[in-house]
């Protein structure tokens, strides 16, 4: 399915969250279908309870990072952590996008003010689904031993370059 809007006109959590989906009474559910999630991997690397450093990746602000955005800055975190210290990390996903993000299409184009006179502020159909993100909650966490500590830099640069925002990489016991 493709994006239809650009992910800056959802980043902010300005609007209530829907996350309202249920196998056992299916009549309840505000969401009648649920999108499917791009991040199907959380862990990955190997977990060694020797290791010594521990680092995650924080946002500065409140953020909505859609679950195509948290998989592809997954995968390039990842992937350099493989290629430059292979089964020497623990690399850990730590937020779930649970929060269906929809939209009410409108035609655009000319005269299209008179083709659709839709609702506003309609309920909209479901198109993807994202997490909502609070200041200072870590999305990623790496564990490794302390002489890779510009390694883990390194791949948390890479890893934000792909989400929207600002970041800081915090030191954790």
């Amino acid at each position: 399915m493709a994006r239809l809007r650009p992910a800056r006109t959802m980043r902010y959590p300005n609007s209530q969250a829907w996350a309202r989906y249920s196998l056992k009474k299916p009549r309840k559910n505000y969401i009648r279908a649920l999108p499917h999630t791009s991040l199907l991997i959380f862990n990955m690397g190997v977990d060694n309870p020797g290791y010594d450093l521990k680092m995650t990746m924080n946002p500065q602000r409140d953020i909505q990072l859609r679950s195509n955005a948290l998989e592809a800055a997954r995968q390039v975190a990842n992937k350099y952590l493989e290629t430059t210290i292979p089964q020497g990390y623990f690399f850990k996903v730590l937020v779930y996008p649970h929060n269906v993000i929809r939209e009410h299409k409108m035609a655009t184009g000319a005269g299209a003010d008179r083709i659709s006179q839709g609702m506003s502020l309609a309920f909209g159909r479901p198109i993807s689904i994202a997490a909502r993100i609070r200041e200072d909650q870590p999305i990623f966490m790496i564990k490794t031993s302390a002489k890779n500590r510009q390694v883990v830099n390194e791949a948390f640069r890479r890893a934000s370059s792909k989400l929207s925002g600002t970041y800081k990489i915090r030191l954790t016991a």
